[in-house]
């Protein structure tokens, strides 16, 4: 890009229309940004015009920092930054009192080299640096060949225990979806959204079809509901919740084929499974079950370029990072007790 002939300006409403053509991830659309407002949060809106052309929009969102006057932006799923990019998330970073901006540009490793020497690796990572990513371009056979045979077992034990599988994004399925969601963040003990913010997020990314609820019910009980992003030609699994009843039914095992012969119909390339553990996992990890979960269906270990921090006071950032470790180890030792 040639930074001479460049221009940044702030998106007006006008620019809504066409915004969704020029992004690459569900977390970049304006629904998204949309409903981050709606969570009471600043949301930033940048494009990059190029002479006559349009060549980038950026969405990023500031955050307080509890009991401070300062601030936290984040910048997820964007472009690789450069020279243009660092220099308005600083004058932006200033203007909105930010400590840092963290970026984790949706960018494999090896398409682009991360090289800006302003950048370092983040204090706290978002986004998983790993992802599983589906192929729907190859055949259900090629698909079905190729999981585990375990996988393989277990979505046909589904079929055999007559489990359902539906696409139903009705208001009765989103309810169900909540009280799953619920239960297993109580069961499972981790920290996850609340009910206004899952609430808030569905009814801002369902507007335009962007959004989905598959149900996976047994005896006309729902007991798996997962929402699912889909965006250009690639479906998302970014939310999930199931019930401790009737797992040896294997509902999500059913779920998630149906939904990779659901995207392939529906003309997608690719479903990205939100994340993973990286090549050598560890298997003491409490996540480790649901890494293997997905692993079972044959992806491909995608590696994106990583998290980093956009430093703009780098004494507050200092402090900032010791509270933040201090915090997490407080939570971490009450899961313990």
């Amino acid at each position: 890009m040639n930074q001479s002939t460049s221009t940044v300006r702030p998106a007006n409403i006008d620019d809504q229309k066409q915004w969704n053509t020029f992004v690459n991830h569900p977390l970049q659309t304006w629904e998204w940004g949309d409903f981050r407002k709606k969570m009471g949060i600043d949301v930033a809106r940048l494009i990059v015009d190029e002479g006559k052309r349009v060549s980038q929009h950026w969405q990023m969102t500031f955050h307080s920092v509890p009991f401070t006057p300062f601030i936290i932006g984040y910048f997820p799923k964007g472009p690789m930054p450069d020279p243009i990019m660092i220099n308005e998330l600083k004058k932006i970073g200033k203007q909105k009192k930010a400590i840092f901006i963290q970026l984790e540009p949706n960018i494999v490793i090896g398409q682009k080299t991360m090289s800006n020497e302003q950048l370092i690796s983040s204090h706290h990572p978002l986004f998983t640096k790993y992802t599983f990513v589906i192929d729907l371009t190859q055949s259900e056979e090629e698909l079905m060949n190729n999981m585990h045979s375990k996988t393989r077992y277990n979505i046909r034990l589904a079929q055999k225990h007559g489990v359902v599988i539906k696409e139903d994004s009705s208001d009765l399925a989103f309810t169900a979806y909540l009280k799953l969601s619920e239960k297993t963040t109580e069961r499972q003990g981790f920290y996850a959204h609340n009910k206004t913010y899952h609430e808030t997020m569905w009814n801002s990314m369902k507007e335009n079809g962007s959004a989905k609820l598959f149900t996976a019910s047994y005896n006309n009980e729902i007991i798996t509901a997962w929402i699912l992003f889909c965006f250009n030609d690639m479906i998302y699994y970014p939310y999930g919740a199931s019930s401790r009843n009737h797992r040896e039914v294997m509902a999500p095992n059913l779920l998630l084929w149906e939904i990779v012969k659901w995207g392939k119909t529906h003309g997608y390339k690719k479903f990205d499974l939100w994340g993973a553990m990286g090549p050598d996992p560890d298997t003491h990890d409490p996540w480790y079950g649901f890494h293997r979960f997905k692993e079972g269906y044959h992806p491909e270990l995608v590696e994106f370029v990583g998290s980093y921090d956009l430093v703009i006071h780098p004494l507050l950032y200092k402090l900032y990072c010791i509270g933040d470790t201090l915090r997490w180890n407080i939570l971490n030792l009450k899961k313990i007790i």
